[in-house]
Order: C-alpha cells, then structure tokens, then sequence
C-alpha cells in the first residue's frame, strides 16, 4: 500500500523507474518558460577529486542533504528512524475518524518510507563505493518487507475501508483525494487483505521471497562469462576484457562491425545458466502463487489492473494486431539486412517557472566512471506532494548518463543516440518536476506503467524534429547549426528496419505475457521462447541459448512489457495532433502539462489521454499510430547530402 505507484512493479509503495523535465518536451512550447535549477551531482558522485572532496560527495553533508547519510552506516540510522515514525503513523491512521485526514495521513505514511526506499534505489545502482551500495540494497529489502507487512495489516486497511464504506464522505471529497484513496484500498486488495492470518502471512512470505529472488535474477542477468583465451579465434580476442588466461564476454557487443565478434559474444553471453534458469522459474512460479493466493487466475491479471490496457486479453489483442500490420514490413526488413551483409561480407554469404519559481531539482550524473552501470535511468529521491502547512514538497530527482569526458583536445561531444537518450531521460524529469499532485503517492512518474513511457517517448520526437535540433546542436567549432538534410537523413535512417526492431518489442512482450499467465507452464520457459519467437518474430531460434535468462525487464515489467509499445503509440498520437505543426506551441505545452504531466498517477491514465486528444483512443488507433511511424521519406532519405 505505502509503496507509490510508480514503482508498484517493485514496491507498490514507493516509486522509481521509469520521468523527464520539460525540456524540449513542449520542445520549446515549455522548454523555455520551464526550466529546472540543475545541480551537478556534487551531492551525488560524479565530481572530479579536487579541493574539498568529501564536502563534494555529501560525505560531511550527507548524500542529497540527508545528515545521516554521511556514511554507510547510515542507511541504517535513516531506516530505523523511518520505521519509528512509520508505526507512529500507523497508530494515529487507526485512530483518526474517517475523513480527508486519513488519506493525508496514509500519504505521508508513503512518503516517510518513499523517502529511504527511492534514495536507496538511486544508490545501489549509482554510488562508486561498495559499502554505499549494500547498505542501501540492504535498506531497500528493510523498507520492502515493512511495506509489504503494512500491505496485510488489517487494522490499518479497516482505518481506510470506514472512508471509502461513508458515501456521504466519498462524496465530499475531491476527485484526486477519492482516486488516492481507492488506489490505496487497491494495494491493500492485491495484496491479500480479505485473506486469513495465515494466508496474508503466506502473502507476505511470498512478497519478500519475490523481492529476493528479483535482486538475485537482476544480477544475473549481467553477470559475465568468462572463457579460456584459446577458445576464441587470436583475431577477435582484443575485442573483449582479459582476466589472465581467460575473456570476459560481458554483453552482446551488438555494435561490433566484426559479425563473428557479435556471434561469439551471443552464443557465450546467452549460454543457459542453471542456476539463473533455476532463478526465473522461481520468480514465475513464486509471483503466480501470490496471485493466486490473492484471487487472480494469472500474475497478468493481478499486475495489469488499474493500466490503460486493463487486462491482459486487450495487452495481447493489442499485440497479435500490430504484428499482423508489421508482418510483411518486418520480412521486407530482414531481407534487406541480409542484402546488406552480403554486401558487406561477401565471403560470409531545479527547475524554475518564470511565475512559479522554483520547481525542483534534478541530480545530473552524467558521465563515465568506473563501475558505474552503463544504462541511462532516471530516479526519483523524493516526490512532490502538499505538505500539512500549505508549503509543496519540492520533488529531487537523478538523471544518470554515461556521457564520455571531455579530453585535451575535444569537448564533451554527443552521438545522435546519446542526445536522444538525453532528451528520453529528461521526459521523465519533467513529468516528475511538472507534476502538482496532492499526494506524493501518485507524483510524477508514480503511474501506471503503460503511461510512465509516454513523456519520455514523446520527448524522443522532439529531439528527432529539425526545427528543435537546430536551437543547440552546433559545429563546436565553427559553431554551425547542422544542415537540415543531414539531420532529416539522419531521422528517416532510423526507420530503416524499424519495423524489425518493434516486430522484436512485440516478441518481448508476448513472450512477457505467457509467462506471467497460466501456471504451471506447459513447456520450458526455453520451449516456450522457442515457440513465441517462431509465432511473434521473424529470425529462428538459435540452439542452446536462453535468452530469456538475460532479459532483466522480467522483473521491473513483470507482465507489462508491452508498456513500451503502448507508450509510444500514445506519444506518436499526442506528437502528431499537438506538435507536429509547431513543436514551440506554447499553447500545446501549457495544455501537456496541464492535461497529462501535472497528474502524475492521480488521475485514470485514458482519462489523461482523452483530455489531452480530445477522444478516446481504441486498439486499432494505437496500432495505426506505431506502424504510420514506420513509413520511410524515400526522397528525404536518398537526397543529396548538399
């Protein structure tokens, strides 16, 4: 219950992944009466050793200001602290008459252990120190298990049920305050409360056990392999890390310009682990047993209510029309690639309102260091919510990147890739900073999964539009803005074997769904791979390997892997009806903010979705909107580079 919903797929009371600032979003339309007060990561980690460096770090100050955090040890002290006020704040729950009250209190129930729980998952991915990281992956699993204890605790769910029984009272109250409430009755209800004791402890059993057997297969996932030197051709070993007389194969290496790199790569990185097999049929087994437990016929259906989709019946009627409307551009696609390889192998046949003021902060950490995860993520620290005394609880987030440095003789210089992560991660920032809910438990990117993408995805149409890249992409030397057919070509190139790529997304998410659907499975979760690949996907199956072992989205999207494709085709439609004539329309900026970022999760998602189109959006539409995407300019893409 106290978890927020943003990361209802972790905790259901606190939230994280998956939110971006108003930077180009309205491109400019908002990107230039909003911006945010940008703090380097000093606070965080990404600061040079120089001067004061442990006033740098926090180390005196505390990370994020928190004095307790000046160390280690104190994820302990702020959890302890978190828990003491926790039960202070669940006995004042039980004892407060039915009213607005209760759901003000249930609020900051969540946001007293959002605040440990979100710091705590920015800081085991992002600290450099070791002791950082396992105290507050410790701190996380502490906050977890209280969450999911407070999720079974009947007197504080009949505190909440006495409220929403008074429909004179429900009726009183404000739309936001009456859905906050619901949503946390809703926890309350997947969780098991109608339960006996002894199955609500079962439930509480199996959501820790989930939480672990989670962290453990995220791991794994990224967990390397290493081979003897002689195994590999002498030509292509200096491709990969040494350790003595062995490589190590951590990845794909999908951008390898050698093919037999990148089989290398895939027929070792994906080789079946027994124990990481052992791992996932767990976590399948363990989260189907706890929606069982608590009265759903699939994990899907637990984990599916209250997103735009609904049920996973629509998630695959959604899928199985887009793949037929993909079908015959993804074989196009593939031949294609194959004609290309021919070709190429021939013997291989704090953001500040300019009425508002200040907004929030974002955190940017964002260049290489040693042992920093190489993906780009945006975390939530603390969300926004209305505080008792009028004031607003400033939302901080992190935006973390893995930008190269500048050396002697260059800047900091960014592909089109990085730049469009960039503008991708500060979608998310802006939902968090633009977001003005009451409650912290439904701010910024605290929403339903299939909803989280939209701002980030609609943020990667503004950084691909010619009339937004020309504002700041500029020659570092000459300072010339980059010629228009070049950044057109560049764009069109990117739907080049598109349609490949979300034939692919189509595939993970079927492949999503029929795990967290019907158990015990029929098959191996290989032979299930095998046979989704040849139903959703065009390449076959390559022998002895599991890829699913390395798909890490099976934890945080858990049977929502499809939000990905659904996201976009929500952002595809609000980009072609409110900004594709003018992406600085201020008007339309005002109107994205006001219709969709500013609710974060307090309002329906399709509710957002119809104010800000002006209709309600059918399968079909979402279908249409991510394959018109797909259609290639031929004459922009072949024109002469002059």
């Amino acid at each position: 219950m106290l978890l927020a919903a943003g990361t209802r797929y972790a905790y259901r009371l606190c939230g994280r992944r998956a939110a971006a600032a108003l930077q180009g979003h309205a491109g400019r339309s908002c990107a230039r009466s909003v911006s945010t007060s940008w703090s380097p990561v000093g606070a965080a980690f990404n600061v040079k050793p120089q001067g004061h460096l442990w006033d740098l770090l926090g180390e005196r100050r505390g990370l994020f200001g928190v004095p307790e955090l000046s160390t280690p040890e104190g994820f302990q002290v702020a959890q302890e602290e978190a828990l003491r006020k926790t039960e202070w704040l669940v006995e004042r729950a039980c004892s407060t008459p039915p009213g607005p009250q209760t759901v003000l209190i249930f609020d900051e129930l969540s946001d007293c252990l959002c605040r440990v729980a979100d710091l705590a998952d920015f800081v085991k991915i992002g600290h450099p120190e070791q002791a950082f990281r396992e105290a507050a992956q410790e701190a996380c699993r502490s906050i977890g298990t209280m969450v999911e204890k407070l999720n079974t605790n009947v007197e504080l769910y009949q505190s909440l049920q006495k409220l929403l029984d008074d429909k004179k009272l429900m009726d009183s109250l404000d739309a936001e305050t009456r859905r906050v409430a619901e949503l946390f009755m809703f926890d309350f209800e997947i969780s098991g409360i109608h339960l006996d004791e002894e199955k609500r402890r079962r439930a509480v059993d199996l959501n820790v056990k989930i939480l672990d057997l989670s962290s453990a297969f995220l791991m794994g996932t990224n967990f390397p392999i290493k081979i003897q030197k002689h195994l590999l051709p002498e030509h292509i070993q200096h491709h990969f890390a040494r350790d003595g007389r062995h490589l190590v194969i951590d990845g794909l290496h999908a951008e390898a310009s050698d093919d037999l790199v990148r089989e290398a790569a895939y027929k070792i990185f994906l080789y079946p682990n027994a124990d990481q097999l052992k791992c996932l049929e767990e976590l399948l087994s363990s989260r189907d047993l706890l929606a069982n437990l608590v009265g759903y016929s699939t994990f899907s259906h637990r984990a599916l209510q209250g997103t735009i989709a609904q049920t996973p019946e629509t998630v695959m009627q959604f899928l199985e029309k887009l793949s037929e409307k993909l079908c015959e551009r993804t074989r196009k696609d593939f031949e294609m690639m194959q004609g290309m390889k021919t070709k190429l192998n021939p013997q291989n046949s704090a953001v500040v309102h300019e009425s508002e003021g200040l907004l929030g902060y974002i955190y940017c950490d964002f260049f290489q260091r040693a042992n920093k995860p190489q993906q780009d993520c945006h975390f939530t620290i603390r969300g926004g919510r209305l505080k008792e005394d009028g004031s607003y609880q400033l939302p901080v987030v992190v935006l973390m990147l893995n930008l190269p440095h500048a050396s002697r003789d260059f800047p900091t210089l960014l592909t089109p890739g990085m730049m469009e992560n960039l503008f991708h991660e500060m979608g998310h920032a802006m939902h968090s900073m633009l977001g003005r809910t009451r409650y912290q438990h439904v701010t910024g990117t605290r929403c339903p999964t299939d909803f989280a993408e939209v701002p980030s995805i609609l943020m990667e149409y503004f950084s691909n539009d010619y009339r937004v890249v020309s504002q700041f992409a500029k020659h570092y030397q000459t300072g010339q803005p980059l010629p228009k057919a070049m950044v057109s070509r560049l764009c069109e190139s990117k739907k080049v074997c598109a349609a490949a790529e979300m034939q692919l997304q189509v595939f993970y998410a079927a492949l999503d769904q029929i795990y967290h659907g019907q158990h015990p499975l029929k098959k191996s979760t290989t032979d299930i791979l095998m046979e989704t690949q040849e139903q959703f996907y065009g390449l076959p199956y390559v022998p002895d390997t599991a890829w699913q072992l390395r798909f890490s989205h099976l934890v945080g999207y858990g049977a929502k892997y499809y939000s990905y494709l659904m996201s976009r085709a929500v952002a595809s439609m609000v980009w072609k009806e409110c900004f594709l004539q003018d992406p600085f329309n201020r008007a339309a900026g005002e109107r994205y903010r006001r219709e969709m970022l500013a609710h974060g999760g307090g309002k329906e998602p399709m509710l957002m979705i119809q104010g800000m189109l002006q209709k309600c959006p059918s399968i079909d539409d979402f279908v249409d909107a991510l394959v018109s995407d797909l259609n290639l300019d031929f004459e922009t893409f072949f024109m002469d580079s002059k």
